[in-house]
């Protein structure tokens, strides 16, 4: 495939600065309501998964059934919204976006209102199984507006602010689910989410308006889907970025997946203070994000960006898999707790920076390519899940040594396929004719 942008990649962050100076302050305006609807639609997924988590035994007792079986429930909708990306995303090249995400949006409040009517654990399974798949069209076309809106420095910055919003969200969605079921039951949490889907759709219906021209559209049907799968696969430089993010996803829900009982079992915190750690952690990768986006974004090449947050997050991983191996001896909590602490913190400058380059890459496909984006991270999360539990629950070595290898594995991926060195021109991440519109 050709390199795209490579035409159009000088002094890019001065196009950028002299673009966000000539914006009039109606546009300013409009893009802070655009910027807030499309961090609603990122945060959607961690919503519906983690308000959940708190009423699991509640389920498990209302229900009569076996926590295995409740599990599911967080399982299937999970699959549905990595499948449903795959659908979601090239249905969006087709159709423009805004049909796409409003008939997912309108399917989502349908599903959670079923979910909490649900009489039986196989029939709550099915609806978040369609919960999650209707709830994947969020995620996967707001990555493509922003690819539709945005190039380069603005876009990367635009990734980063989304970042205040999707980062908060899993942090404050156990503590709302919690909140919500001193006042009514598990079901009260559906209906909570039932309203903010509502509320979500009315303002996309109202604020956001269609961001891919018909002439960008693509007019095909399956195989054409097929084929520009293929075609966005076959170019070594966007699937070394897909992998890159894929992988990083993976160290980071390792950490989520075993960071309860590391922190609580093994190094005997209280709920309490696991809930003060995980706060500070989220935070940290949300102020990180925040400096990328505000300093380093226009300074610094993205691609030097990226490379030094996977630099980070390797020696996280390697210091953290050293302590749990007893290299030092024992350790307490604190120096664990600040392995991972610099882990997620690393988050805030791989994530939003995969996300720019390699949509960067593919402005004639942005639906499809935020599909394989979204779909490979939430599979190679759901593969590292459960191996960090793997040796059982008296060590943090198998969570360390997941983390570790992710790492390696993303900056294999970086050096190896993506080959920064190699495309010096588009080191800055951007390209000429930056738009700000909305």
């Amino acid at each position: 495939m050709t390199e795209p942008g490579t035409a159009e990649t000088q002094d890019l962050p001065a196009i950028a600065e002299r673009g966000a100076a000539a914006a009039p302050a109606a546009s300013r305006r409009t893009s802070l309501l655009v910027t807030l609807v499309l961090g609603g639609l990122t945060a959607v997924p961690p919503l519906s998964m983690d308000m959940y988590l708190p009423a699991l035994p509640q389920v498990t007792a209302a229900l009569h059934s076996p926590a295995a079986t409740v599990q599911l429930t967080l399982t299937t909708c999970l699959a549905g919204m990595a499948l449903g990306q795959m659908i979601v995303g090239p249905m969006s090249d087709k159709w423009g976006r805004r049909r796409p995400l409003l008939a997912g949006m309108v399917v989502y409040i349908l599903a959670t209102a079923l979910c909490a009517l649900a009489t039986s654990a196989e029939l709550l399974i099915a609806f978040r199984l369609l919960q999650g798949l209707a709830g994947a069209a969020g995620i996967v076309i707001a990555r493509a507006v922003v690819r539709d809106l945005y190039d380069g420095v603005a876009m990367a910055r635009f990734f980063s602010t989304l970042m205040l919003i999707s980062g908060v969200a899993p942090v404050v969605a156990p503590l709302i689910g919690g909140q919500i079921l001193r006042l009514t039951d598990w079901r009260g949490v559906f209906v909570v989410l039932t309203a903010v889907g509502v509320a979500l759709t009315l303002l996309v219906w109202r604020k956001l308006d269609e961001t891919l021209p018909p002439a960008r559209r693509h007019s095909g049907g399956l195989g054409q889907t097929l084929r520009t799968m293929r075609d966005l696969l076959a170019d070594r430089v966007f699937s070394g970025y897909v992998l890159v993010g894929a992988f990083a996803f993976a160290a980071l829900f390792a950490y989520i997946s075993a960071s309860p009982f590391v922190i609580q079992e093994i190094y005997g915190a209280s709920p309490q203070t696991f809930s003060l750690l995980f706060g500070i952690n989220s935070v940290g990768l949300v102020a990180v994000g925040q400096v990328n986006g505000k300093l380093l974004v226009g300074r610094v090449g993205l691609d030097k960006v990226l490379g030094t947050g996977l630099a980070l997050t390797a020696l996280a991983a390697t210091s953290l898999l050293l302590m749990s191996a007893g290299v030092f001896g024992p350790v307490g909590l604190v120096p664990m707790a600040a392995g991972l602490f610099v882990l997620m913190a690393s988050m805030g400058l791989v994530m939003p920076s995969t996300n720019t380059l390699a949509l960067l890459r593919t402005p004639h496909a942005a639906g499809s390519a935020s599909a394989l984006l979204g779909t490979s991270t939430f599979l190679l999360g759901s593969v590292a899940s459960p191996l960090v539990g793997i040796a059982g629950e008296r060590t943090a070595v198998p969570m360390a040594l997941v983390q570790l290898s992710c790492a390696v594995l993303a900056l294999v991926s970086f050096l190896g396929m993506c080959r920064p060195w190699q495309r010096r021109g588009e080191s800055n991440g951007s390209t000429a004719g930056e738009r700000t519109r909305l």
